[in-house]
């Protein structure tokens, strides 16, 4: 008979082992929840629930320092923390087993009730059957547990202590590696259960033939491309382009089934579209230049690309919509993302005659599934966590009072235009060019206003004006260059920028909270 405590004092082998079971009762738990993952979907996995949950309610200043130290791979850092700490408890788990095999149990039970609470609280749950994934695989992983423990340290009648002992670990391990075995096949087939939605929407992506637009992008100019080596290309390969969003599974959206709604203050009825509605409204390209807000000075999180799409601002009026200077009652569009995050953006920044885009080319192919694939938002002159909505399926007209987008209540300013950058591509920092002709190029950016001049310190020398790339549009970076006359030392490089309206882009520094950083991009660099 066994019972919640052991029977025998436990060795350091038992104690071993008994960290080995917690261990794979987490695998279990994980396996068996991904197989129910394929009859619920895939955001209600444990993993991405509690990591979900975690990237909510992160301090700005975490979520900013893993933004700049880990870049795109902060997804990755983070489930492989979890990973990691879940695999830690699972093991101290193991060992309190061996003295209370029913708390050890009810611990891996306690872990799954967080994961389903993680996932039944996340924006874009709708069903308690988030929870089952946890709960289920809890329900298998405490069982489990319940079960080595008790086969390692129970002995057999008619057998000394030392010999009791040996055998049940022979069991033990051979539950263990049996376990272990049907664990991963579980696992295995519930990724390929699971699988058969994204297949749906790759397949959806893959055969989508884009419409022509009626309203055809100029062009880019041929002086718009520097020949500088190392300067930024004028347009960003989508592979290159930046991702910054909270989504730790990007969501895999069928376009065939994709719908967009679209209700609130001013909105006349309640239009559903679906992609082929849009397809068949006048269809325009444009080439428009994208930032990030958590772009520190001198950032990569600046892109340029062709995007093609739909006026938002056509379709509002359609249906109804003002802008507040025209008497609408709604000042704020809340857009709704596929994974539930929410953007809250000016009624007005839409309506004032910019392009702003319902999104779904971008340059020259359908929308890549990272970047917002059926559709999304794309406004310029807002940064992206004010306009960029990506996985668009609801647009709602309401105001800034009655209502917080997700990025408002966690310290970011509910209203954002991108304030005017200029950044140094080459040299980088702590190069060591050779003395002579130097030239120190980079981007500018200042989108809806665009940029007028571009100008380079020396040390503590005069500004210098720098040579500018032909301009695509006021909504588009510009490439700059000034051809540097270099001699042997340690050199301090400034940049700053002046937009369109004639504002110089200001000396202070600021970090990113809550609008944007400021302040000029320096590279210090070794001439020799």
């Amino acid at each position: 008979m066994t019972t919640s405590a052991s029977p025998r004092e436990p060795t350091p082998t038992d104690r071993l082992l008994a960290a080995l079971g917690g261990l794979l009762s987490g695998f279990v738990s994980l396996a068996v929840a991904e197989l129910v993952v394929a009859a619920a979907r895939p955001e209600a996995s444990p993993v991405a629930a509690v990591g979900g949950a975690a990237i909510d309610l992160a301090p700005v200043g975490l979520k900013n320092w893993a933004i700049r130290s880990f870049g795109e791979n902060d997804k990755i850092v983070l489930q492989t923390g979890i990973l990691t700490v879940l695999a830690v408890l699972a093991a101290l788990v193991g060992v309190l087993a061996l003295r209370h095999r029913l708390a050890g149990a009810a611990a891996v039970l306690a872990f799954g009730v967080v994961g389903a609470v993680a996932a039944v609280n996340r924006p874009d749950s709708d069903s308690f059957t988030d929870a089952l994934p946890s709960l289920i695989g809890a329900v298998a992983g405490a069982a489990l547990l319940y079960a080595l423990i008790g086969r390692l340290l129970a002995p057999r009648p008619g057998t000394s202590p030392d010999r009791a002992a040996s055998a049940d670990r022979r069991g033990f391990l051979l539950v263990a590696a049996s376990t272990a075995v049907a664990a991963t096949v579980a696992g295995a087939l519930g990724r390929a259960l699971g699988g058969t939605r994204s297949r749906d929407a790759v397949t959806s992506r893959d055969t989508l033939r884009l419409p022509r637009p009626a309203s055809a992008a100029p062009a880019v100019p041929a002086g718009a491309q520097l020949r500088v080596p190392g300067i930024s290309p004028f347009v960003t390969p989508n592979k290159d382009f930046y991702r910054v969003d909270t989504a730790l599974i990007v969501p895999k959206v069928d376009a065939d089934g994709w719908r967009l709604r679209i209700n609130g203050l001013g909105v006349t009825g309640e239009p559903m579209l679906s992609l082929d509605d849009l397809f068949r409204r006048e269809v325009v390209e444009r080439d428009i230049t994208l930032a990030c807000v958590s772009n520190e000075v001198g950032g990569p999180y600046v892109g340029n690309a062709r995007w093609l799409g739909v006026r938002l601002a056509d379709l509002l009026r359609e249906f109804g919509v003002k802008a507040p200077s025209e008497g609408g009652p709604a000042d704020q569009i809340v857009a709704r993302s596929a994974d539930g995050m929410t953007i809250g953006t000016p009624v007005e920044a839409v309506l004032d005659g910019r392009d702003a885009l319902l999104a779904f080319g971008m340059n020259g192919a359908p929308l890549p599934f990272e970047h917002g694939f059926p559709v999304r938002m794309v406004v310029p002159g807002l940064y992206g966590y004010v306009s960029a909505c990506k996985w668009i399926v609801d647009i709602e007209l309401t105001t800034f009072d009655a209502y917080d987008a997700y990025w408002v209540p966690r310290g970011w300013a509910a209203r954002a235009p991108v304030k005017t950058q200029a950044r140094i591509d080459t040299p980088r920092s702590f190069a060591r060019p050779e003395a002579g002709t130097v030239p120190v190029a980079g981007v500018a950016w200042a989108q809806h206003r665009g940029v007028r001049r571009v100008e380079v310190r020396i040390d503590d020398g005069h500004w210098q004006e720098a040579e500018l790339g032909a301009e695509d549009s006021r909504d588009t970076w510009r490439q700059w260059v000034y051809r540097w006359q270099a001699e042997p030392g340690r050199h301090t490089l400034t940049v700053r920028a002046t937009d369109g309206t004639g504002q110089v882009q200001t000396e202070r520094r600021a970090g990113t909270v809550p609008d944007g950083a400021t302040g000029w991009h320096s590279v210090v660099v070794n001439v020799v």
